[in-house]
């Protein structure tokens, strides 16, 4: 799918804000900007809205933060527009950012205007209808870039403050449990056992990178027809934190069933052309310099990040319960909160087993 077939032209009276007042705006504050305002929202997302805007032959991307009452610290849209301007220039494909509004009576809540990029989106990991060494080029391409973001000099290009350095996983198994319990709206047996072992089993070691926070394959543009990524969208999560917790983001699509959360798990990968996982995680140990990461740890990264992601799903479910969700789905994928807490129970199943 392209960026541009995946945004849908709302009907008429159905776009939630002043499209007036908007065009308004960027006349004032985006230079170039001229015409009559066209606005159409991207399908998919369950957080922050993002529409295509269309004026005087260009095209541009609109993200807001979502109407409603939200939780503590979600929906930053200011850290991402300031994370993407500070990538500009870096190894780490990102799009031109032109302007940032955090007043709420141009449109309702907090926006900000991107550059359209345009190419391919892929939802699916298994990359239908394509050839094997082109899924190879793809992921063998997405692992590039995550190596790449996480070799930034996050001091040099002035981010030197964008997140706390040091007790990442501990800081962000408190956060995530936080905020599942704040939208918890039935009780997983699975979750309070996570909340209750993960923090006594960190591993030890401790490293500072930028961390996007929503590495998938669905968040990366790539070239129209080359296996190369054009843009890392959906920096909402970014801050400053440990690498590996990123990277086994990245990589639980191995260990996921595609109906749990665009997973890998049952494919046939070497048909496929899809490096496994192993050959996957030392790819991105060689790009980066890194030494092979431990098993256990391994393990424990995985189920982390699987905690985490049944947390925002819980957030996605709350939003949807409340009238407040972006997507019309958002209580169909809401309630893969209950079977992404119990995989990732399996990956500290995997640990004990060991021991």
């Amino acid at each position: 799918m392209t960026q541009d077939s995946a945004a849908a032209p709302l009907p008429t009276g159905g776009i939630p804000f002043d499209v007036a007042a908007l065009g308004n705006y960027l006349k004032k504050h985006l230079e170039g900007f001229s015409g009559a305002l066209e606005v159409s929202q991207f399908q998919g997302g369950q957080s922050n809205p993002t529409f295509r805007l269309a004026a005087g032959g260009r095209r541009y991307v609109l993200r807001k933060k979502p109407p409603g009452e939200l939780l503590p610290s979600a929906h930053a849209i200011d850290r991402e527009f300031r994370v993407i301007s500070a990538l500009a220039g870096s190894d780490v494909p990102v799009p031109r950012t032109f302007c940032y509004c955090d007043d709420p009576a141009i449109i309702g809540t907090a926006f900000y205007v991107t550059e359209f990029v345009d190419g391919r989106i892929f939802y699916d990991p298994a990359l239908p209808g394509m050839a094997p060494t082109e899924r190879a080029e793809i992921f063998d391409a997405m692992n590039r870039v995550v190596a790449a973001l996480h070799r930034v000099d996050y001091k040099a290009v002035g981010l030197a403050d964008y997140g706390k350095t040091g007790n990442y996983f501990e800081r962000q198994i408190a956060r995530w449990s936080r905020q599942y319990r704040a939208s918890e709206t039935e009780r997983l047996e699975a979750m309070e056992r996570l909340m209750d072992w993960l923090p006594k089993n960190i591993p030890s070691g401790d490293a500072t990178t930028i961390v996007h926070g929503d590495l998938r394959l669905d968040n990366l543009i790539f070239h129209p027809t080359e296996a190369r990524v054009l843009a890392v969208l959906d920096w909402e999560l970014s801050t400053l934190g440990h690498p590996l917790a990123d990277f086994s983001y990245n990589a639980i699509t191995w260990r996921l069933q595609p109906a749990e959360f665009r997973g890998l798990a049952g494919h046939d990968l070497a048909a496929l052309g899809i490096p496994d996982e192993e050959a996957y995680v030392a790819a991105y140990c060689r790009r980066t310099g890194r030494a092979p990461i431990p098993p256990d740890d391994w393990d424990f990264y995985c189920a982390y990040n699987m905690f985490r992601l049944a947390a925002i799903l819980q957030g996605i479910m709350a939003r949807a319960v409340g009238g407040n969700a972006s997507n019309h789905d958002a209580l169909e994928v809401g309630r893969r909160a209950k079977p992404i807490g119990e995989a990732a129970w399996r990956q500290v199943e995997r640990i004990l087993a060991r021991h």
